[in-house]
């Protein structure tokens, strides 16, 4: 039986596991993002110019293709079985995946048997990832106080800052290896190293109950043996509505991923852009936290859709930047971009689409909605990079493909109930909508 004490913890605790959850899965998923910018194209593909860079992000794109698949699937027993059970699953299938990537052949060895293999291993990370971020926000909002839900579930996204800090520290001194090492060896060793991480975050994740809300649901025989069929009947246009807003995500890749191939294009060191990519995350895991605390002191609403436009509009400054040979300005504006504008959606994200269901299909709802519409984010930098956007002047294309996206998220988000003030209890239920109606 939980004692007051232990439940004045819980919110915390799950905060924590959900931090490093996602900065493992995180690590993964940007260590890929990373070496297809910079390495896979010379490994994996027989000709090492642009139209392999192409191909390399494509394979980046494949995840996005299995998460939908994955989230049918990985939803369903989340809302079945619970949580945490779930959870612990996509985290071990994460770090399996990525440590079989750091031991594939390329294409010198086995030739185009070696991007098949690397795409498999890339469907199996997208399988991962397609309830990590649904789940934990999940676990974390339903474990925590109706008056700070925003602000421990920011902590579930605040974790991908910190893998994605990890990953590009350790992906640093690989870059700056001469190519003898470099493309043999030293490229394996950042994927290897997921191991020891996964193992760690798995250690910790177990060691964390059930959320109160699955468990009520549980007790009360409320749990759908198919969550998919409430869903879609009592919140299909939830379902439309986070898909839309997920798009958001978008700017995440085009920051993260197609701007290293961009910084490369016009001069920048690989580390430096690397460098880019750690300190705005950092800055990030300390603007996304009083992000979330914002949201629950006037909405989830108005911060996300300012974590939208403000994307949109500092974009081009951002990406002009990189060819001004300001180090300083460059440095300025990614933070301003990325942890000042993007991070305010990301933060609010997780609490923002989880209250629009209720608990019975709430994993399901959300890794249904955000992998459909993460497949923007996905296929972003192929996409972008086919139309130019890695090439001199390729910033115009960045920038209007990140504005579209970014209005797109925002006037999905402008259509949501406000649910800043609504008990955990009766979030997604009939007696919200009466009381959204009233109002």
């Amino acid at each position: 039986m939980t004692t007051p004490a232990t439940a004045r913890k819980t919110p915390v605790k799950a905060a924590i596991a959900s931090f490093m959850g996602s900065a493992v899965e995180y690590y993964d998923f940007f260590l890929f993002g990373s070496a297809a910018a910079l390495i896979f194209p010379k490994i994996f593909f027989p000709t090492g110019d642009q139209a392999a860079l192409v191909m390399s992000f494509a394979t980046f794109g494949f995840a996005y293709i299995a998460r939908p698949v994955g989230a049918f699937f990985v939803g369903h027993f989340g809302d079945r079985i619970g949580r945490q059970k779930v959870l612990l699953f996509t985290l071990l299938l994460m770090g399996l995946s990525t440590f079989v990537i750091g031991c594939l052949p390329g294409f010198a060895q086995i030739g185009w048997a070696a991007p098949v293999l690397l795409v498999l291993c890339r469907l199996l990370q997208g399988l991962s990832a397609a309830g990590e971020q649904a789940g934990a926000s999940s676990l974390t909002l339903e474990h925590s106080p109706d008056d700070r839900r925003a602000y421990f579930t920011s902590w579930t996204l605040t974790g991908t800052q910190g893998g994605q800090i990890l990953a590009a520290l350790v992906f640093i001194p690989v870059t700056a290896a001469p190519d003898a090492f470099k493309l043999t060896w030293g490229w394996r060793i950042p994927f290897w190293l997921s191991a020891v991480v996964v193992m760690v975050a798995f250690f910790i994740r177990r060691s964390l109950h059930e959320t109160p809300a699955f468990e009520e649901a549980k007790a009360q025989g409320e749990i759908a043996r198919v969550p998919l069929v409430p869903l879609l009947r009592d919140h299909w246009r939830d379902v439309v509505r986070v898909i839309l807003c997920a798009t958001i995500a978008a700017v995440s890749t085009v920051f993260g991923n197609l701007a290293l191939a961009y910084g490369k294009e016009v001069g920048l060191a690989e580390s430096l852009t690397l460098w880019l990519v750690v300190v705005a995350n950092l800055v990030a895991i300390g603007t996304q936290p009083v992000f979330g605390r914002l949201a629950d002191r006037i909405g989830r609403k108005p911060v996300f859709i300012y974590g939208a436009l403000s994307s949109a509009v500092f974009m081009p400054f951002y990406m002009l930047s990189m060819s001004s040979g300001n180090t300083i300005l460059i440095f300025a504006l990614a933070v301003l971009t990325f942890s000042c504008g993007y991070a305010a959606a990301n933060a609010v994200w997780p609490s923002f689409y989880a209250e629009m269901f209720s608990a019975r299909v709430r994993f399901s709802g959300m890794a249904i909605g955000t992998q459909l519409g993460f497949l923007a984010a996905g296929f972003a930098p192929s996409i972008v990079t086919a139309l130019g956007g890695v090439a001199p002047g390729g910033w115009i294309v960045i920038s209007i493909f990140t504005a579209v996206v970014s209005v797109i998220a925002a006037l999905s988000a402008l259509t949501a109930r406000e649910t800043r003030a609504v008990p955990t209890s009766e979030l997604g239920t009939t007696a919200l909508l009466r009381t959204v109606a009233a109002v």
